[in-house]
């Protein structure tokens, strides 16, 4: 789907604020509520709105600590990445699973309470993954950035 600049506008609307109202994203953009509900269905039907979502707070929730990890298997056929990636959608505390190019396989961002939650869920889940060679955990700091996918306009 080509976006023209209306559709951008009214993206970058939904991305700063998916609750708005047709009403609110209509005046932000020069609609009315009818038309720009109009590009938002064809958007969605077009897969480029995905869905509606909330971004919580992993702190307020208990989940003090991002741990990105690095893995790399022993095989790379396609049975082998496909089980892992299932093994990985069965864990809840990781929220993000990448496959990567470079000297990893796989880049997963891990939520957990503390470093002793960390250490329970390497233990009881991840280090029963079989066909993982290596690993390698970094635990965010902080986080610098944290934005919506640029859309020019």
């Amino acid at each position: 789907m080509l976006l023209d600049t209306l559709d951008r506008k009214i993206l970058r609307q939904l991305q700063h604020n998916s609750r708005a109202s047709l009403q609110e994203i209509g005046q932000a953009v020069g609609l009315s509520a009818s038309p720009c509900w109009g590009r938002i269905k064809k958007m969605e039907e077009a897969g480029v709105i995905q869905g509606y979502s909330v971004r919580l707070s992993p702190q307020a929730l208990g989940l003090g600590d991002t741990v990105l990890v690095m893995v790399t298997l022993d095989s790379h056929s396609d049975n082998t990445l496909e089980k892992f990636g299932e093994l990985l959608a069965t864990i809840p505390e990781v929220v993000e699973a990448h496959l990567v190019s470079g000297e990893y396989d796989y880049l997963l961002r891990v939520v957990v309470k503390d470093t002793r939650d960390y250490e329970r869920l390497l233990r009881e889940k991840l280090y029963k993954i079989k066909g993982i060679r290596h690993s390698q955990s970094s635990f965010v700091l902080r986080t610098l950035k944290h934005a919506d996918l640029p859309l020019g306009v």
